[in-house]
């Protein structure tokens, strides 16, 4: 159990002491209230990124299906607070292009190459380090300030899992600086689309093809790295029939399949011209491309350049194997480790009528007798991610942080950083990966540091930033009128030991309660 230490100062003491108080006065207001529906608290925290007051006030005004309905399918673009587009907007690259981005900072690299002097040059070339570092870290800052704040929660869920299901990893190359934009343009705008869009938008971006090496597969030079694993981890999975032919098959479709930075056409033979492709940094570039015919997953594909390529994604995401895979790992995110098979078929069946619509296919999720079954069993393990903001937003509601460095620091503690696992099978959604002493022990600390105060949350990384002062409330009207009805005795018994509010924060955080 976390102790205030001895030596805590007396404006520390009568802070404490004035939260208790305010903390007394909303448990006896509550107490009159109405208590909110504990099957729906359930929901919200299972689609969301974490409940809190001001969410759980909207679902009860609306109701639960209303609510699901306008998480299911929000519009285009959803307004953050203006404090949170605030922050994005003043990010630098946060508008341009991964072509115009990536010209950019290949024209800083070169230029710090031929500096002469080599001091000079070492110091040039710690200023274009630096430079990708921030990008990465303005990329994490958008991703964990979408989640806090935006009213699209369940497409932000979505949008974290599909990113780790299309991962990348932002050391390799140059991804730094685009991995932003990856999430940005090609993750989230799909989220909750179709599925055969989503595909193809990763396909098509820079860092997709940078980090599996298509930008790299070209006719004689055959790189299958991408082919591989379109099939193993982005559609059917592993063992659901396909071959290393079929390998061999989609690695020459994909070939001229790649990135262009240059301003000007590469130069092409007369009858070629017409089959060149060049969307910002997307290129297909015929000159590099297999034309001969080609047998992929069964189906005769006529060697005519980019056409092959739809043609095969079709193929792909029409495959039985994709409906039932795709179907599997939504499922093991949203409801257990090993999800019923009745579940995965449901929404396999969902998948295949609604030519893969990802919103159906939660839909036929949530309205199913296993996931509400799910509900009240406790079975689903928050993984790191999922633990820290669902803290968050629980401990300051629509309090919007300023400071998103501390988050990723606990991400990274916790084994979860933003955009760094390695390889491209993304991180465990499962609950043995995360659930070990170790993690515990950290989750424990995380637990004490944004329990008690704002470590740091609410400074602004700027210099000489001043730190605004903010405390998490947690027993609030949500709390009694909710959240304490779904714990334990042997939880409630901890907390009513709790010596300050400070103690009685971590301790409801670190509660096994709250980690599923």
């Amino acid at each position: 159990m976390v102790r205030i230490p001895k030596n805590l100062s007396r404006r520390l003491y009568a802070c404490c002491a004035v939260i208790a108080s305010v903390a007394g006065i909303l448990g006896a207001v509550a107490a009159h209230a109405n208590e909110f529906n504990a099957r729906d608290l359930a929901l919200m925290d299972r689609l969301t990124w974490g409940i809190n007051a001001s969410s759980a006030e909207h679902l009860r005004a609306l109701g639960t299906e209303r609510w699901l309905q306008e998480q299911l399918h929000p519009p285009a673009s959803v307004a953050l607070p203006d404090t949170v587009t605030a922050q994005i907007e003043a990010m630098p690259d946060v508008h341009k292009l991964p072509f115009d981005i990536a010209v950019a900072f290949e024209q800083q690299a070169k230029s710090a190459n031929q500096v002469a002097d080599t001091d000079q040059k070492k110091a040039a070339q710690q200023v274009y380090q630096g430079a990708m570092n921030d990008r990465a870290k303005q990329a994490a800052a958008r991703t964990i300030l979408h989640a806090l704040y935006a009213p699209d929660q369940l497409r932000e869920r979505m949008s974290w899992f599909w990113f780790n299901h299309f991962n990348i990893h932002q050391y390799k190359a140059n991804l730094r600086i685009l991995v932003g934009d990856y999430e940005d343009r090609a993750i989230r705008p799909f989220a909750l689309g179709k599925f055969r869009d989503l595909l193809a938008s990763t396909m098509r971006h820079p860092a997709m093809l940078r980090y599996l090496d298509n930008a790299d597969n070209a006719a004689g030079h055959i790189n299958e790295n991408y082919a591989r694993e379109i099939m193993e981890l982005h559609t059917m999975g592993v063992g659901s029939g396909y071959t290393q032919a079929d390998v061999e098959a989609l690695a020459r479709i994909l070939t001229g399949v790649g990135i262009d930075l240059k301003s000007e056409d590469p130069k092409l033979k007369p009858e070629l011209q017409s089959q060149l492709v060049r969307e910002g940094a997307f290129e297909f570039n015929p000159s590099r491309h297999d034309y001969g015919d080609k047998t992929f997953l069964g189906h005769p594909i006529k060697g005519r350049g980019l056409a092959e390529v739809d043609e095969a994604l079709d193929i792909l995401v029409h495959h039985p194997a994709t409906a039932a895979h795709l179907s599997r790992q939504i499922a093991t995110y949203f409801v257990s480790d090993n999800p019923p098979e009745s579940l995965v078929q449901k929404m396999a069946l969902a998948f295949k009528t609604s030519d893969g619509d990802i919103a159906a296919v939660l839909a036929t999720m949530v309205h199913a007798p296993e996931f509400a079954a799910s509900l009240t069993s406790g079975s689903r393990f928050k993984d790191p991610v999922q633990y820290v903001l669902s803290a968050l937003r629980l401990a300051y509601d629509d309090k919007t942080v300023l400071n998103t460095a501390p988050v990723q620091n606990w991400f990274n503690r916790l084994g979860e950083g933003l955009f760094n696992h390695e390889t491209p099978d993304g991180y465990a959604l499962t609950s043995a990966s995360w659930n070990g002493p170790g993690q515990m022990m950290v989750r424990f600390e995380v637990a004490r540091q944004i329990g008690s105060g704002s470590s740091g949350l609410f400074k602004p990384d700027l210099p000489n930033a001043t730190d605004q002062p903010a405390f998490p409330l947690i027993q609030n009207a949500l709390y009694f009128n909710g959240l304490r009805q779904t714990l334990r005795p042997t939880t409630l018994t901890a907390l009513d030991k709790a010596i300050s509010p400070q103690d009685w924060n971590t301790l409801f955080l670190s509660s096994p309660e709250f980690m599923r």
